[in-house]
């Protein structure tokens, strides 16, 4: 059996999560219908909505459903009358490329320190000046590094420029406290699959005061934001995983300690191997490293031969690998991010998972050096 270290693509389903979704299946209705079984299809959806705004410590009000992080983050990013963009270097693709294609609203891209936090000082000029309508997105936490970004500091500059703040979330629910509220942001992005809910279903998270445009244009569902038939059964999900997440946060002290575990570990079989974002407060469950030297594509398909499965620090695009826009923004030499990989616990994780990664990349280190 394969250990799965890989939560960060996608968490394994919550027990949870397959059995909210097997019983809303067998509701036949749409909850958008006034009978009965439309009306015990709403009464699924609105539970959904009130779990994962616990999640996140919102108003259940403010949820919108989507079908991922990705429609959520293009409806922040384009739904918004923004008359500029500010955004971090490290922010995911769904960001980065998220921005409406207009003359004049071109990204402003403000860089990160070594260590991967955004830059707070670069941040502050770039919203000197800024016009009525500035939206800045800064993520909670990297998808690829797990470094947490100081969301407070960010509002508070912000808000002295008359912004608004989108930040993306999506690897951070589940893994840390979340309150959107203390948080400050304006509008905050979910994920189902990252939490072990199922894939397809996402949420934008955004007062109905502010002025949010539909991008999905139809029927009036999800108070006229978003189009469409819910995903029953993906809400169902969301709903349950969200619930079994906020229940475990407590106990994710032992992927803190599973992780720096491996991380020694693995500085003593090279310790010449480099941890991204090691100064700075990171997820619990994260870990970038790369051995100049040592190919990420050879690392993964490696570890897969041995029954691990962890993923590289490099995006693919085009069938061709290139080096990652995080850790090239942090700094990191073209050999550095080609050999980066990305380890992520989760809440199946057990010791073993890491005992057996450490053991078939040692010995993929060993070969490696008597080559």
């Amino acid at each position: 059996m394969t250990a799965y270290l890989d939560y960060n693509a996608t968490a394994p389903i919550r027990p949870q999560a397959l059995d909210a979704m097997t019983a809303a299946l067998a509701e036949p209705g749409n909850a958008s219908s006034v009978h009965g079984p439309g009306r015990r299809a709403r009464r699924l959806v609105e539970e959904g909505r009130a779990k994962v705004a616990a999640l996140a410590g919102a108003d259940p009000n403010w949820v919108i459903f989507t079908s991922g992080g990705t429609e959520a983050n293009n409806l922040a990013l384009r739904g918004l009358p923004a008359q500029r963009i500010v955004v971090s270097a490290g922010e995911h693709d769904s960001v980065l490329q998220a921005v409406p294609e207009a003359p004049g609203l071109e990204p402003q891209v403000v860089g990160l320190t070594a260590d991967g936090v955004v830059d707070l000082q670069a941040l502050d000029a770039a919203l000197e000046d800024a016009p009525e309508g500035t939206l800045v997105s800064v993520m909670l936490a990297n998808n690829e590094t797990g470094v947490i970004q100081p969301i407070e500091q960010v509002v508070t500059l912000a808000r002295a420029a008359g912004a608004w703040v989108h930040c993306d979330a999506v690897q951070a629910a589940g893994k840390i406290p979340l309150d959107m509220t203390a948080l400050g942001v304006d509008l905050l992005t979910l994920s189902a699959h990252k939490l072990g809910g199922p894939p397809g279903v996402g949420a934008l998270l955004v007062s109905p005061e502010q002025p949010l445009r539909a991008l999905q244009r139809g029927g009036g569902q999800e108070r006229r934001r978003r189009a469409g038939t819910e995903n029953l059964a993906g809400i169902a999900g969301f709903g349950a995983a969200a619930e079994s997440a906020l229940e475990d946060l407590p106990g994710l002290q032992r992927l803190g300690e599973l992780r720096d575990y491996f991380e020694r570990e693995i500085k003593m079989l090279a310790s010449e191997l480099k941890v991204f974002g090691g100064g700075a407060p990171r997820l619990p469950n994260t870990s970038c490293v790369a051995l100049a030297g040592l190919a990420a594509e050879t690392q993964i398909m490696a570890l897969d031969l041995a029954g691990v499965a962890v993923s590289s620090g490099a995006a693919c695009s085009s069938g061709k690998v290139q080096p990652s826009h995080v850790l090239t923004a942090m700094g990191a030499s073209p050999q550095e991010a080609g050999s980066a990989i990305r380890v992520s616990l989760g809440w199946a994780s057990v010791p073993q998972d890491v005992e057996r990664l450490l053991s078939a990349w040692g010995e993929l280190y060993r070969r490696s050096r008597a080559a």
